[in-house]
């Protein structure tokens, strides 16, 4: 009856419904007010009703709408009740009162979730009913790649919007690549003077003939990132920002030269990277190099208050450390076996750097290679692998396992996919997806934080392209993140395409060019354009 996505705990129907009108007022009780201006303004948006403030709960009249918080929940556990009384949502702190009140907007319908009146009479009603609900993880991520091709900044409040839509609660900001600098740093100016945009971009895998040739860039100033991170916190989403090193820094190099292994190659005659893979072009394991990314992390925690910084640490190739006098002398200093332990020692370096400012570090899994760093959190993102081996370690781990939630991989094996990227990974796939592995005991098991789904835009030239790729398999996702599941084989997929059925209107209202069930549209295509398919099942590794 509800379609509602993700699926709540616990819910109980009645048999009538609460009407809004004109006349009906939304009562905000002490700590959720931040909620409350989001609901008036999202619902005043949609249905032109004012919604005036009511000043105690029975203000409401049975049309209305009440916020509270109670402290006998979980913070972000909800307890949604429309009857005869009007319609009250309870969370254990302002987030539970969000999420709640994000499961109302679906339960007035998809017209809800546009952004003018369509300007016809028609009744807003809120069906008799109890939900209760809370989330499985208390990390429930999204890492959006905007790197490789930018996103302006509405895109990113946009999508910020369409997270919260989903109950989803970490936003993964990549932020820098070979391919682009995409955030301001005052001291250093030429990352975003050079390193924000490139000559021209290959169209399609690396391995396709065709390039775009026209300049491709953008940054976001330090404005817009403090805009980005307050529009995510009243959406009570954090952000996690990612700045990579040592590998995948071209794009800093071509800015500052000096930051290269200038020792193997002349680093002045790179620029930012036009094509994708894995780069060989690494940061070098200096003092100097060090002190530079110290200047340019005090800048980025003045930007990002949240817990967390990536550091990436993944595909770092050490071949020009192995030719380096630099690096080896560095090698032999530290005492260290070879260049993974290089790699750990950089790691390290920086996860006693944030401790020390008390922030963590967190990794792709890479950075277990040579030795974990003591603080260092882990994004398992080749497989189980990496985060079941953290875990057992005793370190914090997020599941992203790419054969199963990089959402850049194909959605078809059909021919009319665009831009054919790994393997497939269907809406029933996502749906069945498990974060974590059954060779964890319960112990282990605290350590998993929660999962994330990823889009890397390499072959994502604009936002429809994004939007394609992680639609409708980013609720499927939300789904797996936030509700209490059974076993994948015993999933009730049926049910989840039901209810579908009603998101796919909501999707819609909000205007996302998701792939349809049937395939792409004729403008979704990418006819011609050469990608990397992978054939059969994905290993589970």
């Amino acid at each position: 009856m509800t379609g509602l996505v993700p699926a709540p705990r616990r819910v109980v129907a009645g048999s009538g419904e609460v009407r809004l009108s004109a006349h009906s007022r939304l009562y905000v009780g002490t700590g959720a007010e931040g909620v409350g201006h989001w609901l008036r303004t999202v619902l005043w948006q949609a249905t032109g009703l004012p919604l005036r403030e009511g000043r105690e709960l029975d203000d409401t009249d049975g049309d209305g709408i009440g916020l509270q918080l109670d402290p006998e929940l979980a913070p972000e556990e909800y307890r949604l009740v429309s009857d005869p009384s009007g319609v009250l949502i309870e969370g254990g702190s302002a987030a539970g009162v969000f999420w709640g009140a994000q499961t109302l907007r679906q339960l007035l319908g998809p017209d809800a979730y546009r952004k003018a009146p369509l300007g016809r009479d028609r009744v807003w009603g809120v069906p008799h009913i109890t939900v209760e609900d809370s989330p499985r993880f208390r990390w429930r991520g999204l890492m959006l790649d905007v790197a490789r091709h930018f996103m302006p900044k509405e895109g990113v409040l946009r999508y910020l919007d369409l997270m919260a839509a989903h109950k989803l609660n970490v936003f993964h900001f990549h932020l820098t690549d070979d391919q682009g600098w995409r955030v301001e740093i005052k001291r250093y100016p030429r990352l975003t003077e050079v390193g924000s945009w490139r000559a021209r971009t290959k169209f399609g895998h690396r391995a396709s003939p065709l390039w775009e040739e026209k300049p491709h860039g953008g940054f976001y100033t330090q404005d817009d990132i403090r805009e980005i991170v307050a529009y995510a916190a009243e959406r009570h989403i954090s952000v996690v920002p990612e700045i990579d090193v040592p590998g995948h820094s071209q794009a800093a190099i071509a800015a500052y030269p000096e930051l290269g292994n200038t020792d193997v190659i002349d680093t002045t005659s790179l620029s930012v990277w036009d094509t994708w893979g894995i780069n060989q072009n690494v940061l070098a394991p200096t003092d100097n190099t060090l002190r530079f990314f110290e200047g340019v992390f005090e800048e980025v925690l003045g930007l990002f208050p949240g817990e967390f910084v990536h550091i990436g640490g993944d595909e770092c190739p050490k071949d020009q450390w192995r030719q380096s006098p630099t690096a080896q002398a560095r090698v032999h200093e530290l005492g260290l076996v070879d260049e993974d332990g290089l790699q750990s020692w950089f790691i390290g370096h920086f996860d006693k750097w944030l401790t020390a400012r008390g922030r963590r570090l967190i990794g792709w899994d890479e950075i277990l290679e040579g030795g974990l760093a003591p603080g260092a959190a882990v994004s398992s993102w080749r497989g189980y692998a990496g985060g079941i081996t953290a875990a057992r370690a005793g370190h914090d781990v997020v599941m992203c396992p790419e054969q199963q939630v990089y959402l850049d991989h194909r959605q078809h094996e059909g021919t009319d996919e665009p831009v054919p990227i790994g393997y497939v990974r269907t809406l029933e796939d996502v749906f069945r997806f498990e974060p974590v592995p059954p060779e964890l005991g319960p112990k282990e098991t605290r350590h998993v934080l929660g999962t994330q789904a990823n889009l890397w835009t390499e072959v994502m030239e604009d936002a429809g392209r994004v939007d394609y790729q992680a639609f409708p398999r980013l609720a499927a996702f939300a789904e797996v993140a936030w509700s209490a599941l059974p076993a994948p084989a015993t999933r009730d997929f049926a049910d989840f395409e039901r209810r579908m059925t009603a998101h796919y209107g909501r999707l819609d209202a909000l205007g996302v060019g998701y792939r349809p069930p049937a395939g792409p549209r004729p403008w979704q295509q990418r006819p011609g354009v050469l990608g990397r398919p992978i054939e059969g099942t994905p290993p589970n590794v």
